[in-house]
């Protein structure tokens, strides 16, 4: 097993070209080892190259009203009166920390997802 630090897209798909050489290793062999090992360097150096930032928060309540099909209307609980759902969707207004509470209790949306850009 010959393993190095991944410093570079080169280095990178190099890494996963052997990841897929010996993906189906079997556990407790030495290949298995080095896929965990790759595994691990591979995601760190995607981590710190490529992260991935939560959605916004508006995406991620249409993203869960698609999911649970539901409609502007049955935001109100949550959000307010349909102005204020309106508002909301539509990136007039922002939410407010009861609006993320009732969003994150109610309908289980992340709080991370709902507070993404929030300063």
């Amino acid at each position: 097993m010959t393993i190095k630090p991944i410093r570079n897209e080169r280095d990178l798909r190099a890494a996963f070209k052997r990841l897929e050489v010996i993906f189906q290793a079997a556990a407790g062999t030495p290949g298995a080892d080095e896929m965990e090992v790759l595994a691990t360097l591979i995601e760190a150096y995607e981590n710190k190259h490529h992260p991935i930032s939560p959605p916004d928060p508006v995406d991620a309540i249409k993203f869960r009203m698609e999911q649970q099909g539901l409609s502007p209307a049955d935001l109100q609980p949550f959000i307010g009166a349909s102005g204020r759902v309106s508002e909301v969707l539509g990136r007039k207004r922002p939410l407010s920390l009861r609006m993320v509470k009732r969003l994150h209790d109610g309908l289980h949306i992340p709080y991370e997802s709902l507070l993404a850009g929030v300063r």
